[in-house]
């Protein structure tokens, strides 16, 4: 698995790799309507303007990524993908450390899941994220809010 910052080129890649990666949260939680299916290519267009968005690929094909950006030094970290064939095979682990590392200056790393995906709350558990706050979103699952100090 080799990871580099993305090219707005591999936007559309990305955007269906996160469509296909949701479908399982959704069907988690039995609600299609959970906001990552419904990104649109504008959208993901503005937060590559916003945001650093990581890919992860395999073969020269993006089987991950991941989206961050610092705020008083706080980082804030969103949308861990990982194609369903290369789940559970410890990519989310490397594109997680690969993207702490970026940020060697960070006082705390903040990220969000939702309160059912337990592989994803066990994943940020095993790297140092504590829970901190559960919050409930308007046509969404209830997402747990983590932190990982520095």
């Amino acid at each position: 698995m080799k990871i580099t910052k993305s090219k707005k080129r591999d936007l559309e890649e990305i955007l269906d790799l996160q469509k296909l990666a949701y479908i399982q949260e959704a069907e988690l939680y039995e609600n299609l309507n959970i906001s990552p299916l419904h990104d649109t290519l504008g959208h993901i267009e503005k937060e590559f303007e916003e945001k650093i968005i990581f890919k992860a690929t395999i073969e020269g094909k993006i089987s991950g990524s991941i989206r961050a950006y610092p705020n008083n030094g706080t980082v804030f970290i969103s949308k861990l993908i990982i194609h369903p064939e290369a789940q559970n095979k410890g990519f989310g682990r490397k594109l997680m450390l690969y993207l702490e590392l970026q940020f060697p200056n960070a006082k705390r790393f903040e990220l969000f899941t939702a309160h059912k995906s337990l592989k994803n709350l066990h994943l940020y558990s095993s790297l140092g994220y504590k829970k901190f706050k559960r919050e409930k979103l308007e046509s969404n699952p209830d997402m747990i809010f983590l932190e990982k100090m520095t």
